[in-house]
């Protein structure tokens, strides 16, 4: 059991909920709780919106992103045998899971995932929707096999994929707030404002993300090295390839500043941001400044998850500023 629950990064499943979650109940919901339309059931009073996506449906949307993203680290390590025994001295294929039995993982997995995605399609009335879990599937399974051996491809691809975890919350609430207001209420209110809020979380997870993916390639050079991989340190060197990840770092710095400074603008962001993020994040760039050793861009390397999950964590600050009224 120990073995599986590695093979499948139970910890990082656990913060594909806990993203998913918190989109829908400390940003979607707050937020279209201070919208206010007129149901044709109570004229001429105003009731704040309240979320339409059926609650089974989300917890199937949850399962169904956890299922594929689980049969894409299951893949990842089948693939990766020969590079992890270099890069990190033991492998979970092969010896704490059998290879035949990660395959079957992997297509349960895949199959319940897919499965669950064209359900909730279905039932939202858009069935065509289920494609997506379709590609992300394929990409994940391509990625394992082959983009990740090439320059740049592996890295875009796991950063677009993890920006559309918070992402896909709102693309399934967004239809059912629609369908049901353009026929319950007098006026459907714009909603746009959801895909900016989200749409920021997406951007952050992106960014940190890309970053820490070169910073992973930096720190598994000689196993990348040793078996042709094409990843950006092998390909431009492990000090450009700093250049790169610092770059990244800067942008998501300067990026929450406007964001702060044109449209939040409130204290409680301004400190939980500069202490639980930036000044992270300027550590990080420190750290690959100074760093010699594996060890130290490993350090890096995780810091940069934990700061990923500060930017999470932020929707809870969300919910407590709108609440307040501080934001709007």
């Amino acid at each position: 059991m120990k073995g599986f629950l590695q093979l499948i990064r139970w910890q990082n499943l656990i913060i594909v909920v806990l993203t998913m979650v918190m989109m829908r109940y400390f940003i979607i919901e707050p937020l279209i709780s201070r919208v206010p339309v007129i149901l044709f059931a109570s004229p001429g009073k105003t009731v704040p919106m309240e979320l339409q996506f059926p609650l089974i449906s989300f917890v199937i949307l949850v399962l169904s992103t956890v299922f594929i993203t689980a049969g894409g680290y299951v893949i990842n390590d089948y693939f990766d045998i020969k590079t992890d025994l270099i890069n990190r001295g033991e492998v979970i294929v092969g010896t704490k899971v059998p290879r035949r039995l990660a395959m079957m993982w992997h297509s349960i997995f895949n199959i319940a995932g897919v499965a669950g995605g064209f359900y909730i399609s279905w039932k939202a009335g858009y069935f065509w929707m289920g494609i997506l879990f379709i590609i992300v599937s394929g990409l994940l399974y391509f990625y394992s096999a082959s983009y990740k051996r090439q320059f740049l491809v592996g890295n875009l691809i796991v950063a677009f994929l993890t920006a559309m975890v918070p992402l896909l919350v709102v693309l399934y609430e967004w239809p059912a707030l629609y369908q049901y207001y353009s026929v319950n209420a007098d006026s459907v209110p714009g909603l746009s404002f959801l895909f900016y809020w989200v749409g920021g979380f997406s951007l952050f997870a992106f960014l940190t993300t890309l970053a820490r993916e070169i910073i992973k390639d930096i720190e598994d050079f000689e196993g990348d090295l040793a078996y042709g991989r094409n990843t950006m340190p092998v390909i431009i060197g492990t000090v450009a390839s700093k250049i790169v990840a610092v770059s990244l770092i800067i942008i998501t710095i300067a990026s929450l500043s406007l964001v702060w400074f044109f449209f939040i603008n409130d204290k409680i962001t301004l400190i939980y941001v500069s202490a639980a993020i930036v000044l992270p994040l300027l550590y990080v760039i420190f750290q690959l400044a100074i760093s010699k050793t594996r060890q130290q861009i490993h350090s890096a390397s995780r810091l940069m998850k934990v700061i990923m999950l500060a930017g999470i964590l932020y929707s809870v600050v969300v919910k407590v500023i709108i609440s307040l009224n501080l934001v709007g």
